[in-house]
């Protein structure tokens, strides 16, 4: 009687299209569930993340496991993950994409997963780090230690929307750097971080875990954004 009071004042909304969760659904309802739209890119040697990394740093393996458009079911979902306090999507979403992720074979090789890291300040702001519970999920479902204090954020930016491509890179190559000791030499990574767009971001994060000595860095996203 409670839990029907409980879901009669405060019922369970579908955090990718808001509509009225059935009792057999859990945080995403069935029809966006079926609408998804999984970009395939872990069976895809040329994928359009690979690209972004080219002739630029050397990415063992890069993949996005959805594609995010602008007022789609991702957008929502990465939304409520980032800004509304969701974390249960990253463990959802984390558990099905381990799922697609234990037959690629580069990623067998992986030491450690590595989230891209906060600044200290926007992490009491928000806090939370978005992709943790991601990071978690693919951590306890492909048994690969999950480690947060090799990368870290050495400055606090706002957000650099409105700056022009060559200044946000030139500022976020500056953003992160890394704090290893001799037992992090002849790793593997799989850096992680919710949406990729310019891949810049990443591109720095990769930069700076390849500071260890004879590091490989990969590369897996939530979303990869389309333009």
């Amino acid at each position: 009687m409670l839990k029907y009071l409980i879901n009669l004042l405060f019922p369970k909304l579908c955090l990718g299209c808001n509509s009225l969760l059935l009792h057999n659904e859990n945080i995403i309802c069935s029809e966006c569930n079926h609408n998804l739209p999984y970009t395939n890119h872990h069976i895809l040697e040329n994928n359009d993340t690979t690209k972004k990394f080219y002739g630029i740093i050397p990415i063992e393996f890069s993949a996005a496991m959805l594609y995010f458009h602008h007022k789609g079911i991702v957008q929502n979902l990465i939304h409520n993950l980032k800004y509304k306090g969701h974390q249960e999507i990253g463990t959802i979403l984390g558990k099905w994409y381990a799922v697609d992720l234990k037959s690629v074979e580069t990623l067998k090789t992986i030491s450690e997963i590595i989230p891209v890291p906060l600044h200290e300040k926007r992490f009491k702001e928000r806090g939370y780090n978005q992709v943790t519970t991601f990071c978690k999920a693919l951590s306890s479902e492909l048994k690969i230690p999950y480690k947060t204090d090799l990368l870290y954020r050495n400055q606090y930016s706002k957000t650099q929307t409105k700056k022009d491509k060559e200044h946000r890179k030139e500022i976020t190559e500056s953003l992160f750097d890394v704090r290893f000791t001799k037992e992090d030499h002849d790793k593997h990574f799989l850096l992680v971080d919710d949406v990729m767009t310019s891949g810049a971001t990443l591109e720095a994060c990769a930069k700076a875990l390849l500071k260890v000595p004879n590091s490989k860095v990969s590369i897996i996203t939530i979303a990869y954004t389309v333009s």
